[in-house]
């Protein structure tokens, strides 16, 4: 892959490569890293493929949820990769489909291309800055557009991490329907106009979001901070620093809804 072109094939296909990774495991058996959150033998195969498929023409550097969790934590530029190869972990080990396989361009902060893809239906959705979202699915190829947001919200929520203050911030608003799946198909849904808003004020990775989060901006969402600033990826360098660690957010279908009184609330202490 050159510096200037991303080659959405080859993101496509290491997307595909992990999918097949995990749908070939027989087990799901759990092990649990430092933090306690759950990892499992699907977890590290699907990361091995995919970065496996994207070493072969790529040489940005690559942050992927199990090797930084080994504690492999690589310098990165303008340009790199995030990488998440089963986000949704709990709905795996559950036997809930609603897990996915990640991958993500950064570039100057911003997620320039994304592909999430969906193991059990083999749905994949992509697109980025300049690439138009679209969606795959039982053999055809529909483009991606975010609805209109009318006075009533749908709102989706995580499944296994809802957490007070966003149950809290939900019941201010105007809902007319709520649904709580697991992992970056949140963005997803949005970016099918499927809902209008997902809010996230518990604790998140970047490669948890920015895949999902790259399909939704070329869809015509957007993703900001509580304080409306667009999500930003990569490193700080704050003495402070939470590594790869996300603010909290609020991800909209419709760009408009961050004009609606009470959308972007004060930042949560």
């Amino acid at each position: 892959m050159s510096e200037d072109k991303i080659d959405t094939a080859l993101m496509v296909e290491a997307v595909r490569a992990g999918m097949a990774a995990i749908l070939a495991q027989s087990g799901r058996g759990v092990d649990f890293k430092s933090d306690r959150s759950p990892v499992t033998e699907a977890d590290k195969v699907a990361e091995r493929a995919i970065v496996a498929v994207i070493a072969r023409d790529c040489a940005l550097p690559i942050v992927a949820e199990e090797a930084f969790s080994a504690g492999e934590v690589p310098a990165v530029g303008r340009r790199f990769l995030l990488v998440d190869p089963l986000d949704g972990t709990k709905s795996y080990i559950a036997g809930t489909p609603d897990y996915t396989v990640n991958v993500a361009v950064i570039e100057e902060g911003v997620p320039v291309f994304g592909c999430v893809g969906i193991p059990e239906s083999g749905t994949i959705y992509h697109g980025g800055a300049g690439t138009p979202a679209v969606v795959e699915r039982d053999g055809r190829t529909v483009a991606l557009a975010c609805r209109r947001a009318g006075p009533a919200l749908d709102v989706v929520a995580s499944r296994n991490h809802l957490d007070d203050a966003t149950r809290a911030y939900i019941d201010r608003l105007d809902v007319a329907a709520r649904k709580s799946i697991g992992s970056s198909l949140k963005f997803c849904l949005l970016a099918e106009a499927q809902a209008d808003l997902y809010p996230r004020f518990g604790r998140t990775m970047q490669w948890d979001t920015a895949a999902g989060d790259a399909v939704l901006r070329a869809a015509g969402g957007m993703t900001v901070t509580l304080d409306g600033t667009p999500l930003a990826y990569g490193r700080t360098q704050a003495p402070d620093e939470d590594v790869f660690g996300n603010p909290y957010f609020i991800a909209v279908g419709d760009r408009e809804l961050l004009r609606r009184p009470g959308i972007v609330p004060q930042p949560v202490p």
